[in-house]
């Protein structure tokens, strides 16, 4: 947690919030703050800032804080992802938090099991925990917005083009002949496929909605790769620093 994220429940009075649960834990066995110490924190789809820890017991820690600073940028990226395994899925949650995604939209696909969408993950106190999680790791408060489609064709004939308009829109599809490109920073619309990759049909139907296929070389991904490497690769904000 490089980031006590507050929300609305937190706050206490003008300036003032209290810290419970997994951020109190954090507060107090990793940073090992202590009263007077300082600590960055940031609102909820809000500016960010610091805040002194005025009162800590073993239920609760009082904060008063000051926001001065505003977010990172988001990324200009609409991001269509076939619905990962439930076990790679939180961590998927927490990268695309944490890069900057903050239009995030779940799709189904033939390589899609239908049990993957009774995950418990998927509800909206686990979806919110998950983008927390994120957005603490990179200092950012900006809420991504989760859309949940369990039908394919509906979503790419009705809804997709609509999001590819004004976008380049590409797909993430091994054996392409069109290497994805390289720092587009523009608005963009990325779809990537299950483990495996999206059937040639579905790819087809994503290129009648607008999509360009593109390929990351020989090489086949797990999701949880693949979605911090093509985001990297198309955005200066998210390349790495040596």
């Amino acid at each position: 947690m490089n980031l006590a994220l507050l929300f609305d429940e937190d706050l206490t009075g003008e300036g003032e919030a209290r810290l419970t649960g997994r951020r109190l834990a954090h507060l107090r066995t990793v940073l090992g703050a202590d009263v007077g110490d300082r600590v960055p924190v940031g609102r909820v789809n809000g500016d960010l800032g610091s805040a002194d820890v005025v009162r800590l017991t073993d239920e609760y820690a009082d904060l008063r804080f000051t926001l001065d600073q505003p977010p990172p940028a988001p990324l200009p990226l609409t991001l269509v992802l076939a619905m990962p395994r439930p076990k790679m899925f939180r961590r998927v949650l927490q990268t695309c938090a944490a890069l900057g995604v903050k239009d995030l939209w779940l799709i189904h696909s033939l390589k899609v099991e239908k049990s993957y969408w009774q995950t418990p993950w998927l509800s909206e106190n686990h979806l919110r925990e998950n983008l927390t999680l994120g957005l603490e790791q990179a200092k950012d408060t900006l809420m991504p917005t989760v859309h949940v489609r369990k039908r394919f064709k509906p979503f790419v004939e009705d809804e997709l083009p609509a999001l590819t308009a004004g976008r380049r829109a590409l797909v993430a599809h091994p054996g392409t002949d069109t290497p994805c490109p390289t720092y587009v920073n523009g608005p963009t619309l990325l779809c990537i496929g299950p483990e495996g990759g999206f059937i040639a049909y579905e790819v087809d139907k994503l290129v009648e909605a607008g999509c360009e296929p593109v390929h990351l070389g020989r090489r086949i991904l797990r999701v949880e790769t693949a979605v911090p490497v093509l985001v990297g690769r198309l955005f200066d904000a998210c390349a790495p620093v040596y």
